[in-house]
C-alpha cells in the first residue's frame, strides 16, 4: 500500500528502548490496550479461541491478549517492521516470548500467510487511516481466514451520512477527520458497501467508551447470519 501518514517511519532501537514506540501508536498506552482486551473478553473471547491482531502495532493490546491466551493463538500484522520490533521487547519485558504469538510485517493484508483459522480478529485505529479500497483489500482478505461463526471487530470514524465531504470534529478527543485525507471517516452505509463488496456483514456496535470517539463495527460471514 502506498504510504499515506506517517506511520511509516522507522524507529531506530535507541527510539525503542525510549519507548517512543508507544506514542507513535497514538499514546494512551495502558487506557487504550486494556480497553481493547476487555471489549473482547466481554464479546467471548476464551483462552482457548484464536485471534488475529490487524494493525498490531508494537502490541499495545497485544501484549495483554499474548498473555490471555494459549500459546500460539495470538497473530498480529502490521505494516510497520520497527514497531514489530518494538512488540518483541514489550514480550520480552512481559516474559511472554515463550507463548510463541506470530508476528508478520506485511503491507496487502495477507493474513493467510499464517495458515490459521480464526476465532476474532481485531483493528483498532486502522480503518481510519485507510482509503475505501484497502479497507475492502482488507475485508476480502480477512473473509478467508474468519472461521464460520468468526467475528472481526474494527473502529472507525463515524460520518452522518455518505460522501460527507464536510470535516467532522469528534468529541471526546478533539480529533478532526475527513472524506479525503487521513483521518478518515465513514458513514455505516458506507462500510455496509464495503462489507457486502467483500461478502460479509457488518453490525454497527457504536460507542464502546473509546476515548478518541472511534466506534466499534463487527464483520461477520454471510452464511453465519
Amino acid at each position: 500500500m502506498k504510504e499515506i501518514n506517517s506511520y511509516w517511519r522507522q524507529l531506530t532501537p535507541e527510539e525503542i528502548v525510549a519507548g517512543k514506540h508507544r506514542d507513535m501508536v497514538g499514546g494512551l498506552w495502558d487506557e487504550i490496550g486494556r480497553l481493547q482486551f476487555e471489549f473482547l473478553k466481554k464479546r467471548g473471547l476464551l483462552p482457548e479461541h484464536t485471534l488475529l491482531d490487524v494493525g498490531c502495532g508494537s502490541l499495545r493490546g497485544g501484549v495483554h491478549f499474548v498473555q490471555y491466551l494459549h500459546d500460539e493463538r495470538y497473530c498480529g500484522l502490521d505494516i510497520n517492521a520497527s514497531l514489530i520490533e518494538a512488540g518483541k521487547v514489550e514480550l520480552a519485558a512481559g516474559r511472554l516470548l515463550d507463548k510463541r504469538p506470530q508476528l508478520l510485517v506485511n503491507d496487502g493484508f495477507e493474513f493467510s500467510r499464517f495458515a490459521i483459522q480464526f476465532d476474532f480478529a481485531l483493528a483498532i485505529s486502522v480503518f481510519t487511516h485507510l482509503f475505501m479500497n484497502h479497507i475492502s483489500r482488507c475485508l476480502v482478505e480477512i473473509r478467508k481466514v474468519l472461521k464460520p461463526n468468526g467475528k472481526f471487530y474494527a473502529t472507525f470514524f463515524q460520518a452522518p451520512h455518505s460522501i460527507c465531504l464536510s470535516p467532522i470534529l469528534h468529541e471526546p478527543g478533539s480529533v478532526t477527520t475527513f472524506y479525503d485525507s487521513d483521518p478518515f471517516h465513514y458513514s455505516h452505509d458506507e462500510l455496509k458497501m464495503l462489507a457486502a463488496n467483500a461478502g460479509l456483514l457488518v453490525e454497527l456496535i457504536g460507542d464502546w467508551e473509546h476515548p478518541r470517539s472511534q466506534k466499534m463495527v463487527c464483520y461477520s460471514h454471510l452464511r453465519a447470519a
